[in-house]
């Protein structure tokens, strides 16, 4: 299926009118069209890749970093991965018309809240074909249609994804224009995405620092942020070496291009003799370089000398900063200053500390003892996720299901008036 209207506004609109047929669609037949949309994203593997491997080419010849490459590159592999998380979702219990409060009122008026689809969710994201898949099937599994800017880097991975999407929705008897695109209207697409109050009800950016500043201080349609990940992991005195060495390197290395992976190590003063040396030597094993302060320097060989732009840094690279704090309360105030309130973790074996630094670390995503890699939708059980939110209105964390609707009170009443 091809994207016939001429403008961006005509291709919103008619995400507007989808989106009507699909908030009315019965939870049998949400599963069913995105069961079919898996299906024709796997029978679109050569396509998809031989698309994917014409933007890779390009990124590479404009100098695109090597984490966006790998954020870009899809396989045989992540292309069936993307069909099966599209089958996650589908499997996972419809979010609309659960009644979430309920009440009589005094003259016999029956009350009921319950969750409904926004509408039209829209989405400005970068090398990240990934994120096509996802909030597309997460946006009409809650109901919605969705209005997708994916960037340039991705354009032709993104527009094989679109037409396999697009025909498995007509074939479902469901109309395409339920998922819509205006990538090939560029930055100017962008911008009428950002200006589509009215018809676009929620705009949810995913990508850099910068992307998401600009979508947030540009855009009229109300904005759901998903932050930059500076994020940290925090070794006590009491932490134990194995989990220290062992959780560090998988949240940097297991795959240092994400937001969730850690980007600054924060070692407890009475620790560091115990703990710098082994866990440095263990990043550096993996391939990490490693950004520390002069403590650190005296403590492990082969340290890049850290400065003060490494603290706000998100390397998204086998880059990371370690520094030495005097105690808890110092790495909660780096953290205050640094973070941006994505995730963070604590090794520990004093719960007490562990107790503390949950219930004061305001991130959206606050552990311990485990992995900042679990910050992620489908490590949360929520099949997908549409991003992970770092404000505090609507949605906070990894965003599935729930977070992609909202509410409307249903009054029934027996002929009442007001007095």
């Amino acid at each position: 299926m091809t994207t016939t209207a001429m403008t961006p506004r005509e291709r919103m609109l008619l995400a507007k009118d989808a989106s009507r047929q699909v908030g009315l669609l019965t939870d049998v037949q949400k599963r069913d069209a995105l069961r079919r949309i898996a299906e024709a994203v796997l029978a679109a593997t050569a396509e998809i890749v031989a698309a994917n491997a014409e933007d890779l080419e390009r990124g590479r010849s404009t100098g695109l970093s090597i984490a966006l490459q790998d954020r870009l590159r899809l396989d045989s592999d992540r292309v069936a991965a993307l069909a099966d998380a599209v089958r996650d979702v589908a499997d996972l219990p419809d979010p609309v018309g659960r009644i979430l409060d309920e009440r009589t009122l005094g003259n016999g008026v029956r009350l009921q809240k319950v969750s409904v689809p926004f509408g039209v969710v829209g989405s400005i994201y970068e090398a990240r074909p990934n994120v096509t898949v996802d909030i597309a099937a997460l946006a009409l599994r809650s109901g919605n249609a969705v209005v997708l800017r994916g960037g340039s880097a991705a354009e032709m991975t993104n527009a094989a994804l679109v037409r396999a999407m697009r025909g498995a929705l007509a074939d479902e008897g469901i109309d395409p224009e339920a998922i819509q695109t205006v990538d090939d209207f560029g930055r100017e697409g962008a911008r009428e995405l950002m200006n589509a109050r009215g018809i676009v009800d929620v705009l949810v950016p995913r990508g850099s620092a910068q992307l998401i500043e600009t979508v947030v201080t540009e855009s009229s349609v109300p904005v759901i942020e998903t932050g930059a990940g500076v994020v940290h992991i925090v070794l006590d005195e009491t932490a134990r070496l194995d989990w220290a060495r062992d959780i560090t390197v998988n949240a940097k290395v297991q795959r240092p291009s994400v937001c969730n992976a850690v980007e600054t190590v924060l070692v407890v003063r009475s620790a560091a003799n115990r703990l710098v040396g082994p866990v440095v030597a263990a990043l550096q094993g993996a391939g990490v370089t490693v950004h520390g302060d002069e403590t650190v320097a005296g403590l492990a060989d082969a340290i890049v000398p850290a400065d003060e732009s490494d603290w706000s840094t998100e390397y998204m690279s086998l880059d990371i900063a370690v520094r030495v704090v005097d105690d808890l309360d110092a790495a909660m105030a780096h953290i205050r200053r640094y973070s941006t309130h994505h995730t963070e973790s604590i090794i520990t074996e004093d719960a007490a500390h562990a107790e503390r630094f949950l219930a004061e670390v305001d991130s959206a995503v606050v552990m311990a003892n485990a992995s900042t890699r679990f910050t992620d939708g489908g490590e949360f059980g929520f099949g997908a996720e549409v991003g992970i939110s770092t404000q505090k209105l609507h949605a906070r964390g990894p965003m599935g299901l729930a977070e992609l609707t909202s509410t409307k009170w249903l009054a029934r009443g027996d002929g009442q008036v007001r007095a």
